[in-house]
């Protein structure tokens, strides 16, 4: 089972977006939550899940940061060596948490940052999205997509290493929007960050890489 935790994200719903594009074949395997954390924190997902995918920043969107019951579970998942799907902002899913913000890769810094970090940035503007080059297997699955004017993440603080599989261009500066990292249990945890308006959730390039991760990382 697929587990896709997601937020509302200031009214604009990526992962419910996200969730309802892909092809009915990935979305029979996903159980989906948004704004509701009542399953997260009970730990009841934890044994039988085979992906967790997040589009959430915790402590936003008038919804609490999940507490001790979700991360004695995330933590128990990242332990057996679970792979992790973090869209958009969802490198600060659980900001609070010290252990978390060691091991996402590209980690969304906030302004009251736990660790005294600058915080990250998102200038508006279309982008295109390319595929790095890269010995990585992922590099001859993904796709080149573009996207309308929306924000565009960037300066997020490199917490471990990471593998970068995508790029886009700001202002003549190259920055990452989709990454590996592995976790210390070696569990794969991989970013793909743009997208928050719906047309650009919705757009078919970047459900196209969405459904390739997801088949990638799909134990």
């Amino acid at each position: 089972m697929i587990y896709f935790f997601s937020d509302n994200h200031y009214s604009v719903e990526p992962g419910r977006h996200q969730y309802e594009c892909l092809p009915e074949k990935f979305r029979k395997e996903i159980a989906f939550f948004m704004d509701d954390w009542t399953l997260l924190e009970s730990g009841k997902w934890e044994k039988d899940c085979d992906l967790l995918i997040l589009n959430m920043i915790g402590d936003t969107c008038n919804q609490p940061h999940p507490g001790a019951g979700a991360e004695a579970a995330v933590r128990r998942y990242c332990e057996r060596g679970g792979n992790i799907l973090l869209l958009h902002g969802s490198s600060a899913a659980f900001w609070k948490w010290d252990w978390w913000r060691e091991i996402v890769g590209l980690r969304w810094t906030r302004g009251n940052d736990p660790d005294g970090q600058v915080i990250s940035t998102h200038p508006v503007a279309p982008c295109v999205v390319k595929v790095a080059k890269s010995r990585h297997p992922l590099a001859k699955q993904l796709r080149e997509f573009e996207l309308g004017e929306d924000e565009i993440y960037t300066a997020l603080e490199e917490t471990c290493p990471i593998m970068t599989l995508m790029t886009t261009v700001v202002n003549g500066e190259t920055w990452p929007q989709c990454c590996e990292a592995i976790s210390p249990w070696n569990g794969k945890i991989v970013s793909l960050i743009p997208g928050h308006k719906p047309e650009s959730t919705e757009n078919p390039g970047l459900i196209y890489n969405l459904e390739v991760l997801i088949h990638y990382l799909k134990k």
